[in-house]
C-alpha cells in the first residue's frame, strides 16, 4: 500500500508538471499543502466524486485560488470527472482546468476564486446558509442539514480587508461548522511577508470569537491528524487551523522562497524535485496502486447513501418539510409566486401614489417575500434607508451585515452557491464601489444574487458628492451578465423585482431613489411591456420629431419636458427604459417599434454619466446627464445646478431638432 508521503507526492508531481507544461502557474502552494490536504480529502472531508453536487456534502473552498493545481490534483486523484488530459490542458483555451478555479467549468469547484479573500467570504456565506437551513429544517432526531465548510487561505487572503469583514461577522454569528485552514508559509509574490505582514493572526481571529488551533506542522503526520481531529470537535465557534508549511516543498533549490510562488519551476528544478521526493515516475503518470488508494468514490458513495437514508426517514416523519426542502434545493419556485406582486403593481397603477422607489421596493418585498420563504435579506447598516426589510420579516430571514459592503456581497455569493436560499443585499449605490469585485464575480459565476442599491443620484441631496453616484450606473450596465434595473415608479419596481427573482443565470442590480417619484400613467400595453426593459410610455401626437429615452426619476422629467414641447408644436415620444440590457435582448422588430431608426433625433436623460447612452442616441442625438461630481445641497437644488431640469431638456431637444432639420435629417 502506498505511504502517505507517496500519496502527497502525487499532488506535488501533478502540480509541478502541469505548471511546467503550461509555462505558467503557481506550484508552490500545492507542493506545500500536499501533506495536509492528503489527510483532509482522504479521511475527513465528506464528499462524493460521483455526485459533486450532493446536497449535504462538505464544501471545500480554495480561497488562495492561484494554487489551483492543488484543487485540480485532488479532484483528479479522488475520482472526479477531471481527467489526466484535463490536467495536461492546465491554463489552456476551453480547459476545465483554468488558471484559477472557475465555478461551473470544473466538477468539484464550489466557487470561482483568485481575487484573494473572496473565497474566504464565500465560505462564510456557505456556512451561514448551512446554519440557517439547519435551523429551519432540522427536527429532533432528524439532522437533515449537517455538513461543514472548509476553506483554505493564504497570507494574501488574510491581508485583504474583506477577510477582516467576513471573519468578524462569522465569529459574531458563531458559525460553528466553518473551518478555516491557514497556510502559513510566510511567502507572497514579493518575497518574505515578514516585511509587510507581521500581525498576530491567531490572536486576531481569537478577538473575532474564533477557536484557534495553533502551530500545526503541515509536514508532520501526527500534527496533521491531531489538528483535523480537533477541528471537527466544534465548541460552538468557527475554527482557524494555523498550518505551517514550506512553500514549494520538495523543490530543493527553490522551496521556501518566492521563486516557487508564481512561476514554473523550470526543467532542471522539476528533475531535482523528483529526485528529492523519490518520485521516479514520468510527467503526468500516477501508478495504479496510488490511484486506487486515493479514489474516494466508495467512501463518498457510502456517505451519500447514509444521508439519503436519513432523508428518507425525514420524509416519512415530516413530508411537507421534505417537499419544501427539495423545492428549495432544486431552485424551483412555488406556483403563483409572483401573483401578489403583480396584483400590487396593478393596484399601484390605479392608485397613482407618488413614492420614493426605495419605498416601492419595500412594497414589492412585502408582496414577494411571504411567497418565497427562500428569500434572505440584509443590508450593510442601512436597513431603514435601503428599505430591505419587509413587513413581518422573520429573524432567521434577515441579517444586519454591519458596515461591510464587500464582505456582505461576497457572503451573499456564498449563500447563492450553497443553495436553498436566495439572498438579496442592500447599500447606497455609491458604496457599490466597495463591493465591486464581488459583484463582478457574481456576474462571472452566473449567480442569481440580487443587489439593492438606493440613493441613486445627486437628488439624494445634502450628503454631497461623497454620497452622490455619477459613474456607478455605467459601471453596472457595462458588467457582462449583470442585469440592471432603474425603475421610475412602484409599477416598474414590481416588474424589476419579478425579473430579479425569476432570473437564474446571473445577478440583478435594482437601483432605487431616495426622493419621491410620480406614478406614471400608462395603458395596458405599456404596463405589459415593462417586462421587456423599455417601452413607449407616452406616444407622440403627430409626425415624430424626437424620442426622449429616460430611466428612474428622470422619466418624470422627460414627461414634463414632453408636455412643454407639445405646447411649442413638437411631437415627442417618451420611452421609459428601466432595464437597457433587457431591452437590448428583445427582438429587432420590438426595438424598432419602440425607438424607430427613422427617428434621427433621440435624446437620453439620466442623472448619471452620459457615455453609456451614446449607443442609443446616435450621431444626431444628445444625452442630458452628469459628467462631474455632485454638490452638497438639497436634492432639487443640486439637480438644478447640475442641469437636470425639464427646462434644460426642452432647450436641448429644440436645439437638436432644429439642427437636424437644417441638415434635412430630422422631422
Amino acid at each position: 500500500m502506498p505511504s502517505r508521503t507517496e500519496r502527497a507526492n502525487a499532488i506535488r508531481a501533478l502540480s509541478m508538471d502541469a505548471v511546467q507544461q503550461a509555462r505558467s502557474g503557481h506550484p508552490g502552494a500545492p507542493m506545500g499543502l500536499a501533506d495536509f490536504t492528503e489527510a483532509l480529502w482522504r479521511n475527513v472531508l465528506r464528499h462524493n466524486p460521483k455526485d459533486p453536487d450532493w446536497w449535504d456534502r462538505d464544501r471545500f473552498v480554495l480561497s488562495n485560488g492561484h494554487g489551483s493545481m492543488l484543487l485540480y490534483s485532488l479532484l483528479h486523484l479522488c475520482g472526479y470527472a477531471v481527467s489526466m488530459d484535463d490536467l495536461r490542458a492546465f491554463r489552456q483555451l476551453h480547459s476545465k482546468t483554468a488558471g484559477h478555479p472557475e465555478y461551473g467549468e470544473c466538477p468539484g469547484v464550489e466557487t470561482t476564486t483568485g481575487p484573494l479573500g473572496q473565497g474566504f467570504a464565500n465560505a462564510v456565506g456557505m456556512a451561514l446558509a448551512e446554519a440557517r437551513l439547519a435551523a429551519e429544517f432540522n427536527r429532533p432526531g432528524h439532522d437533515l442539514v449537517d455538513h461543514r465548510t472548509w476553506v483554505m487561505v493564504g497570507d494574501g487572503c488574510l491581508m485583504e480587508g474583506i477577510s477582516h469583514e467576513a471573519a468578524s461577522l462569522a465569529g459574531t454569528l458563531e458559525l460553528s461548522k466553518l473551518i478555516c485552514l491557514y497556510d502559513d508559509n510566510g511567502i507572497s509574490i514579493d518575497g518574505e511577508v515578514a516585511a509587510w505582514f507581521t500581525e498576530d493572526v491567531p490572536a486576531r481571529f481569537e478577538s473575532y470569537g474564533w477557536r484557534v488551533i495553533r502551530g500545526v506542522n503541515g509536514h508532520d503526520a501526527h500534527d496533521i491528524d491531531t489538528a483535523l481531529a480537533n477541528a471537527v470537535l466544534s465548541d460552538g465557534r468557527p475554527t482557524l487551523v494555523c498550518v505551517k508549511t514550506v512553500i514549494g516543498f520538495g523543490a530543493p533549490n527553490k522551496q521556501g522562497t518566492a521563486a516557487v510562488h508564481g512561476a514554473a519551476l523550470g526543467e532542471e528544478e522539476v528533475a531535482a524535485a523528483r529526485a528529492s521526493l523519490g518520485w521516479a515516475h514520468p510527467p503526468f503518470e500516477i501508478p495504479d496502486d496510488i490511484y486506487q488508494d486515493w479514489n474516494q468514490a466508495t467512501r463518498g458513495g457510502e456517505a451519500q447513501v447514509e444521508w439519503q437514508g436519513r432523508f428518507d426517514a425525514y420524509r416519512a416523519a415530516h413530508p411537507a418539510l421534505a417537499e419544501e426542502f427539495e423545492r428549495r434545493m432544486t431552485g424551483r419556485f412555488p406556483e403563483g409566486w409572483a401573483d401578489g406582486l403583480m396584483a400590487m403593481a396593478e393596484s399601484a397603477q390605479a392608485e397613482a401614489k407618488a413614492l420614493a422607489t426605495r419605498q416601492s421596493s419595500q412594497l414589492c418585498l412585502d408582496a414577494l417575500a411571504p411567497q418565497l420563504p427562500e428569500f434572505f435579506g440584509g443590508s450593510a447598516d442601512l436597513t431603514g434607508s435601503n428599505n430591505t426589510k419587509w413587513r413581518d420579516a422573520e429573524a432567521h430571514r434577515y441579517l444586519s451585515f454591519g458596515v461591510r459592503e464587500f464582505g456582505m456581497t461576497a457572503i451573499a455569493n456564498g449563500m447563492c452557491l450553497h443553495g436553498g436560499l436566495r439572498p438579496f443585499t442592500g447599500t447606497f449605490l455609491v458604496f457599490m464601489e466597495y463591493a465591486r469585485n464581488a459583484v463582478r464575480l457574481a456576474a462571472l459565476m452566473g449567480l442569481p444574487n440580487i443587489f439593492v442599491y438606493t440613493h441613486d443620484s445627486p437628488a439624494l441631496g445634502e450628503d454631497g458628492p461623497t454620497h452622490q453616484p455619477v459613474e456607478q450606473l455605467t459601471n453596472l450596465r457595462t458588467t457582462p451578465n449583470l442585469s440592471t434595473w432603474r425603475p421610475c415608479d412602484t409599477v416598474e419596481s414590481a416588474f424589476a423585482w419579478a425579473h430579479a427573482a425569476a432570473r437564474r443565470d446571473g445577478p440583478t442590480a435594482l437601483v432605487f431613489t431616495r426622493q419621491k417619484t410620480d406614478c406614471q400613467p400608462r395603458d395596458g400595453a405599456a404596463f405589459a411591456n415593462i417586462r421587456r426593459g423599455g417601452y413607449v410610455l407616452k406616444a407622440e401626437s403627430g409626425a415624430l420629431d424626437a424620442v426622449l429615452i429616460a430611466t428612474g426619476s428622470e422619466v418624470g422629467l422627460a414627461m414634463a419636458a414632453q408636455a412643454q414641447l407639445a405646447e411649442r408644436g413638437l411631437s415627442v415620444r417618451v420611452v421609459s427604459m428601466p432595464s437597457a440590457d433587457v431591452f437590448l435582448a428583445q427582438d429587432a422588430d420590438y426595438q424598432e417599434a419602440v425607438i424607430p431608426r427613422q427617428a434621427r433625433v433621440r435624446i437620453a436623460v439620466e442623472a448619471g454619466h452620459p457615455d453609456y447612452w451614446r449607443r442609443f442616441v446616435g450621431l444626431d442625438g444628445d444625452v442630458l446627464g452628469i459628467d462631474r461630481f455632485g454638490l452638497s445641497a438639497p436634492g432639487d437644488e443640486a439637480m438644478a445646478a447640475l442641469g437636470m431640469t425639464a427646462e434644460n431638456l426642452v432647450a436641448i431637444v429644440e436645439r437638436t431638432v432644429g439642427s437636424a432639420k437644417q441638415r434635412n435629417l430630422g422631422g
